[in-house]
This record gives C-alpha cells, structure tokens and sequence, in this order.
C-alpha cells in the first residue's frame, strides 16, 4: 500500500497521495485538461472505515489505487455532482470493493444505492459528512461538509485559481450565486474548501467574497455591453464581456454569458424570445 505523506500545501500531481488534513488524503485522477486542471480530486475520508469522495472518471489505474489506498476500509463512495469526471467511477470502486454508492440521485449513467437529500448524513465510521445541496453547476450538486475540521468538499462549485462554467439549461446562474451564498454564510465558518480540482483552499472566505464580486462584476459587463449592442446574441457579446480571459477559453465563456442572460431575464434586466436557444437575440432592459 502506498503510504501518503502529510503535506496541506503539496500541489495536486496525479497519482500522489497526499493528506491535506489529518484523515482527509487526496488522490488526483490522471484527467489533467483545459477544465480538470491537474485532473479530478479524489478524497478518503476516516480512518478504521473510509468514504470517498469523488472517484473520478472510470480509469482502472485510478480506481485500483483508491482501493490500495483504502486497503480494505472503505465503506461509501459519495459524489458532489454526475458530470463525466466526478462520478463514472464510483460503479468501478463499488465493485472492487463492495461500497456503498450515494448520490442525490440517478443521472447521466449514475445510479445511487442511497439517495440524499440537503442535509443528510454520511457516518461510516468516526468522520460524518453532511450533504449540502449546491445546485448550479449542476442541478444535483451537492457539496460534502466535514464538520468536525470546518472542512467542505466542494466539486466543482469552487476552484482553487479558476472559475466555474454555468451551461444552462442544467446550469443555471441564478441558483449558483444563491448556493455561493448559502456556503459563504454557514455558521460555523469554514476553515478550508478542498475542491473537485486543484489545491486545498485555506481562506475560503476571501475566496467565497471574491467569487461573489466576480460574478456580480461580470454580469454588470454583461448588461453593459449587451446595452451598447442594442440587440445581441451571447457569443456576439463574449469578446467584450470576456476581452480579459484568452480566446481558447471564449466557448466555455459563452456558456457563462448565456447563464447571466438567462438569470437577467428572470429579473427583468433584459429580454429575449428564444432566451432557451444558445444562438437566441438578446436586448437589454
């Protein structure tokens, strides 16, 4: 079995397990990309019994690490959310190791053996995890709250040195901004955020307030520039919107554009009749 070491500030490299707090032990997926970063983190959680959190994609050289890893202790496989690189793994490890399999439900290939709910439980053994439901990346996102560290599994619903794309229809950016609000507002505060991909955070509430101020920033370009433009669509818009983010990135930003469009509809800041076509005119209000 290979052994981690203890390194809270060690970047993530695939395939090297590290604990970044005492009984949390991190194994990055060998998915590294555009937007995976080094690739997908997968967490174990406890000590006499395990749950993992995130088991990645479906790669056989990830899953058999997990499993030498666990060495015969883990118990449940948790998901944040079903998107390809967080959650085909979770069948894999199931059958090497006869865990649990918990979700907030059956999506995109993904079948749970338990469903949960906001604010249900997971306590296999001395660490429980309470699911937080987080819905705009994803509609089913849930986040994974460590109570007893302050520590929260965030999937995708925060990065460590990057932002989230929204892709509506399943994305949505009005539930996104009041889930950023509801994880920066928990009592008690957390103490660090361990994302679905990169570093350890360990000033979540910088990074939950800059977040916030982003989005709130960026919807205000949006408005501005669809403004200027008289009538637009979104991607007619990002060069504006997005003049300070490098054109490789303009499609994923597109999404994003046409999530904020969509959410200024809802509050009556601009209009459109095809606000469900990505291709759809938009005007302002």
């Amino acid at each position: 079995m290979t052994r981690p070491r203890f390194d809270p500030l060690a970047p993530p490299v695939p395939g090297d397990p590290v604990e970044v707090v005492p009984g949390v032990t991190r194994l990055v997926a060998p998915n590294p990309g555009i937007f995976t970063g080094p690739g997908t983190n997968t967490y174990l959680v406890g000590r006499s019994s395990l749950i993992v959190v995130d088991p990645g994609p479906d790669i056989p050289n990830h899953l058999d690490a997990i499993v030498d890893l666990g060495a015969g202790r883990i118990r449940q496989i948790v998901v944040t959310h079903t998107h390809p690189d967080h959650a085909p793994g979770a069948r894999g490890l199931a059958a090497r190791t006869g865990a649990e399999v918990v979700g907030f439900g059956p999506s995109d290939g993904f079948v749970p053996d338990r469903v949960v709910l906001d604010g249900d439980l997971v306590i296999p053994g001395e660490f429980a995890l309470k699911a937080i439901h987080t819905p705009g990346h994803a509609s089913n996102h849930l986040c994974w709250l460590l109570e007893s560290e302050g520590l929260l599994f965030a999937g995708d619903h925060v990065m460590e040195g990057s932002t989230v794309v929204i892709n509506p229809p399943d994305g949505d950016m009005s539930a996104y901004m009041t889930s950023l609000e509801l994880v920066r507002n928990l009592d008690p505060s957390l103490r660090a955020i361990a994302p679905g991909h990169g570093a350890l955070i360990g000033n979540p509430g910088m990074l939950l307030d800059w977040y916030l101020a982003h989005r709130y920033e960026r919807e205000a370009r949006v408005l501005d520039a669809l403004s200027t433009a008289g009538s637009s669509s979104a991607a007619a818009l990002v060069p504006a919107v997005y003049a300070d983010v490098d054109e490789s990135l303009h499609e994923a930003a597109r999404l994003s554009l046409w999530a904020h469009l969509i959410k200024l509809q809802r509050e009556g800041r601009a209009s459109s009749t095809s606000a469900g076509d990505p291709e759809g005119i938009w005007e302002a209000l």
